[in-house]
């Protein structure tokens, strides 16, 4: 993600209109590992907005075979492809300032991978940092991505409400990442409510069947169109992302089209 100092906010290239409540993946395990995730993805009337690649860490050393012939699949049926690149905060000349930062040019390197092997539509920017002392080298990358590729979708994966200055540089913030326990305690933002539900995502694991449609009404209620709730957790260590919830159907029937089988 190249990245131009002192620029201007680039307007999001998302429409803020009549965008149905639908789904967004932070990133399933590899297709290998996980073919039929990938392949629901791909079934008629799944309201999916946007998926997130994440090969290894990032785009991997060299194009993956089975990545690209599921992302394919993806594009051919009219779903959205991202590539999940991790940052922490943007310095000068490193992405993330305390121990473990990464090096500016390895994230733009990323961006460019994707996008040269798999075509991505956009970027989520995991563990996007929150306060406003970022927010520059925040719209810096935004734009310098958008440059990289013409109406890029940026998702910027805060996990929590950020300063709102974050809003004017991405199409669509992760204003809740965590699990069902503190979600259904969580409060909004006032100044979200200045802003379509489109511009909002939130990740939600740990939700238990029967609280399913408590959840759906907790993101309405809060202004949030992209939704992730699985009943997987994070005990042990696991990603609870990385595979669908054990009542797929019924989120996809719920929120979609009433597709189910």
């Amino acid at each position: 993600m190249p990245y131009l100092t002192g620029t201007t906010p680039t307007p999001p290239t998302t429409s803020s209109t009549d965008l149905r409540t639908g789904l967004g993946i932070p990133g399933y395990a590899h297709p290998l590992l996980a073919p039929t995730e990938w392949g629901e993805l791909t079934r008629p009337g799944t309201p999916v907005h946007w998926v997130a690649l994440n090969v290894a860490d990032g785009p991997g050393a060299r194009p993956d075979p089975h990545c690209l012939q599921a992302v394919e699949r993806l594009r051919a049926a009219g779903v959205r492809v991202l590539g999940h690149l991790g940052t922490a905060r943007l310095g000068t000349a490193h992405i993330g300032t305390a121990s473990g930062a990464r090096a500016f040019g390895e994230v733009i390197s990323e961006a460019h991978r994707y996008l040269d092997w798999y075509r991505v539509d956009g970027f989520l920017l995991d563990r996007c940092p929150t306060d406003g002392a970022a927010l520059p080298e925040i719209r810096r990358a935004a734009t310098s991505l958008r440059a990289l590729r013409d109406k890029a979708h940026i998702v910027l994966g805060h996990g929590t409400h950020p300063h709102p200055g974050y809003a004017e540089c991405a199409d669509q913030l992760v204003t809740f990442q965590g699990s069902w326990s503190d979600y259904r305690w969580s409060q909004v933002a006032e100044w979200t409510a200045d802003y379509p539900p489109d511009r909002f995502c939130h990740f939600v694991h740990g939700v238990p069947l029967g609280h399913l449609d408590e959840a759906l009404r907790i993101a309405r209620w809060q202004g949030a169109a992209t939704l992730w709730f699985t009943d997987r957790t994070d005990r042990g260590c696991t990603d609870p992302w990385e595979t669908m919830p054990g009542y797929w159907d019924e989120i996809v029937s719920r929120i979609g089209t009433g597709v189910s089988e």
